[in-house]
């Protein structure tokens, strides 16, 4: 069989008078179709009148720079604090499982996106028949096969935009749990602190008072005083005594939550974090200025903002589904009956395919589709509305109690120094005789109390800094670039 060259010229007649077709019929109902959302401005939430350009608030009205918000944990000045936060947001489970989240919607993304090209494949056959008494038969083929799908009314670029929507949403979701967890891994860390702080209080003034026990020990000997002080010593010490344990045990558990927040087993931090260390505190000059714009590098807000997008794209591509489908199909291709001959003396098969689908009746399912659709859409613009307050919520909670710890430390400290000094005064005249026992005992008392309550003050108040910090969005956008594959 002599050689034979493809012959094109069908499929190309065949395109030119298909393609007025498929634009007429697009013109023809282009009309009528309403294939995305009108509105698609983000729905309107009340926002605090100071918040308009800035917070009424106590603070010098400074705005940080961004990338004070994006590593806001290097204001607290605390090596150990930062290495602990760089440490989770690589190792965290949650983080690595946003990630591999992150990666399946852009692989979803890009599987929707191969929609909108061409397919071309190629195939290749053997087969060998026979019929009745006649000699078997062999038949050799190989070829190429296309397909399109031309998006006369945009579902394909419709579901693109949705998909691609929700590969951006995830991205926000990944930089929502970054954000979360070096907050969480901040407040544990200042929790551990401040109970190592509170401890060696405890010790301090059970050392204190056992030598008062001692003392009123030495004096009922003497018969200066009865053994009633002497129980009464006994009885404060040992309350001292058992509030050690409680403070042990919870900074034993705080080393285990900063271990797993980290990727690492219960324990691996008991070494590193055993060595007690002050509080961290930020600088006292911090201040924010919170236009109402602010609130949108939020992540969880990003993210409700791109499920809207997405949303809005699936409400198109489901009243893109309502009006006629085209599909054009093709192949070219070689038959031969023996596989030499196959790249000579084959003959060419080829074939055009061009197709349309028009719904005629489907009971309405189709419509019925673009209201569930819209339905969605509502869902997300309501839980858009739903974070975002939630978020103004969240800033005003950290302002208010950041000033109001301010203010409680500021008096607790004030009330510390002067227990001390009735802590000192009572003792030289307990030893002189000069007062009973009871005076010593509530002297005791208070200083424990307030020394105590200045530390976990002070703890809450950096805690306050780091829930204002992640109120406000603080710490993905570095994280984000770093993390994201």
């Amino acid at each position: 069989m002599p050689s034979q060259r493809p012959d094109l010229s069908l499929l190309r007649g065949t395109r030119r008078h298909l393609a007025p077709l498929v634009c007429a019929l697009a013109a023809a109902l282009s009309g009528c179709t309403t294939l995305a959302p009108q509105n698609t401005e983000l729905p309107e939430t009340p926002v605090p009148a100071a918040w308009s350009t800035q917070v009424s608030s106590p603070y010098a009205l400074v705005t940080p720079a961004t990338a004070s918000l994006a590593e806001w944990w290097q204001r607290f000045n605390d090596p150990q604090l930062t290495a602990l936060i760089t440490l989770a947001l690589q190792a965290n489970t949650d983080v690595r499982s946003a990630q591999a989240a992150l990666q399946q919607a852009r692989a979803l993304r890009d599987v929707r996106s191969a929609s909108l090209l061409p397919a071309v494949g190629t195939s290749a056959s053997a087969r060998r028949s026979q019929s009745g008494s006649n000699d078997p038969g062999n038949s050799f083929q190989a070829g190429f096969d296309a397909s399109w799908e031309p998006d006369v009314f945009g579902g394909n670029r419709s579901a693109v935009n949705a998909t691609t929507a929700d590969a951006q949403a995830a991205e926000a979701s990944l930089a929502n749990i970054q954000v979360s967890i070096a907050a969480e891994v901040a407040v544990t860390y200042i929790e551990l602190r401040g109970l190592q702080a509170r401890l060696a209080i405890a010790q301090r003034n059970l050392a204190a008072q056992q030598e008062t026990l001692q003392l009123s020990r030495w004096r009922a000997q003497a018969g200066l005083v009865s053994s009633l002080d002497v129980e009464q010593a006994v009885a404060a010490s040992e309350q001292t005594s058992a509030q050690i344990p409680l403070l042990q045990t919870g900074a034993a558990q705080a080393m285990s939550s900063l271990a797993v927040l980290s990727g690492q087993a219960p324990g691996a931090l008991q070494v590193t974090l055993a060595m007690p260390a002050a509080v961290p505190q930020a600088p006292a000059d911090l201040a924010l200025a919170l236009p109402a714009s602010t609130l949108r590098q939020r992540p969880d807000v990003r993210a409700a903002e791109r499920r809207i997008s997405a949303a809005l794209a699936r409400v198109a591509q489901a009243d893109a589904a309502r009006y006629p489908g085209f599909q054009l199909g093709g192949s070219l291709g070689l038959n031969a009956l023996t596989l030499g001959t196959l790249a000579s003396g084959a003959s060419v098969v080829r074939s055009l395919l061009a197709s349309v689908s028009v719904p005629l009746f489907d009971g309405g399912a189709a419509r019925a589709q673009v209201r569930a659709q819209e339905a969605a859409l509502e869902q997300t613009r309501v839980a858009y509305q739903g974070t975002v307050l939630t978020a103004l919520k969240d800033v005003e909670d950290a302002l208010v109690s950041l000033q109001g710890n301010r203010e409680r430390l500021a008096r607790l400290q004030a009330a510390a120094e002067a227990a001390g000094n009735a802590d000192l005064l009572a003792g030289q005249r307990y030893a002189s005789g000069l007062i009973d026992f009871r005076a010593v005992l509530e002297t005791q008392r208070t200083l424990l109390s307030t020394q105590d309550s200045v530390e976990a003050t002070r703890a809450s108040l950096s805690a306050d800094h780091v829930r204002l910090y992640k109120a406000l969005g603080g710490g993905w956008t570095s994280a984000a670039e770093t993390a994201t594959p």
